[in-house]
């Protein structure tokens, strides 16, 4: 098949480009780091005969999307626009990576049918970018899927997300953590990539849109992701936490993965333990 990759240079990206290439498909790579702008439709139009589109390209950073909410809200908009009328063009199907989605949950483990919250300026966009792929679905007849994935964590991810941030911490033989309750329920991006090449080979024949959590099924608290870590190590680790509490915090968030695990056979492999050790490798 002939599969159009967005964001193929960023962290998802780049192990998606390693387990497709065991795979005998035709790759377009469509990056700012090949100087193309998805968001700018005249750049992106001419792309033809494609099958399917995996746009991961996106603005992710939570803290960012406060300081930048226009950037967030064009660039994921108008990058999921275009993927998107581009499958119209092409009969292609999408399969599009958002978000956790839920905000503060009404249950545990939260399924997909758990409503939708926007709770930051990131997920907005999510919520807005899920909404256009709804209406493409429903319009145009665009096969759709839909991951939801909880806290993607793994080697070479931006050191300003929690885990990396951590690792990296312990190499001055010091963590510094603002609140360490939250849990979380973590995926490795390895998982992830399992996922997506378990949707590209799978035929649908009635067109529809699929909505997939990704997580393990079992939420973390920061103090025991620290505590894992510290573990590995003979020296002593030294952790403090200062206990300033941020607005909004979500304590606790594990994944219903029933659907997933029925549907298209997938569960994640790798514990919480292997992922953080192949972070240290």
């Amino acid at each position: 098949m002939k599969i159009l990759i967005t964001g193929y240079s960023g962290f998802i990206g780049s192990y998606l480009l390693k387990g497709l290439n065991k795979n005998e498909h035709e790759l377009v790579l469509v990056d700012i780091a090949n100087n193309t702008d998805i968001c700018d439709w005249q750049q992106v139009k001419h792309f033809t005969g494609i099958d399917i589109i995996i746009h991961l390209a996106n603005l992710s950073f939570v803290p960012a999307s406060y300081e930048e909410p226009k950037r967030f809200y064009e660039t994921n908009y108008l990058s999921t626009l275009n993927m998107l009328e581009l499958c119209r063009l092409n009969n292609a199907k999408m399969i599009y990576l958002s978000s956790y989605m839920y905000g503060q949950p009404l249950y545990q483990p939260i399924n997909e049918n758990h409503p939708i919250q926007a709770y930051n300026p990131y997920s907005q966009t999510k919520v807005i970018c899920e909404s256009l792929c709804e209406g493409y679905n429903r319009d145009f007849n665009v096969p759709i899927t839909i991951f939801r994935p909880f806290n993607i964590y793994g080697k070479g991810q931006n050191p300003d997300f929690l885990i990396p941030s951590i690792i990296q911490q312990t190499q001055n033989g010091k963590i510094i953590i603002r609140d360490d309750r939250p849990k979380r329920d973590y995926i490795h991006v390895e998982d992830i990539i399992s996922a997506i090449i378990t949707t590209i080979n799978i035929k649908d024949e009635n067109k529809s849109i699929k909505k997939y959590n990704l997580g393990s099924g079992i939420s973390y608290s920061v103090k025991e992701i620290i505590d894992i870590v510290r573990g590995f190590y003979d020296s002593k680790i030294e952790y403090i936490c200062t206990h300033e509490i941020r607005a909004n915090e979500v304590l606790d968030t594990i994944a219903d993965i029933s659907k997933i695990k029925k549907e298209l056979d997938w569960e994640p492999k790798i514990s919480i333990e292997e992922g953080l050790r192949k972070m240290l490798s």
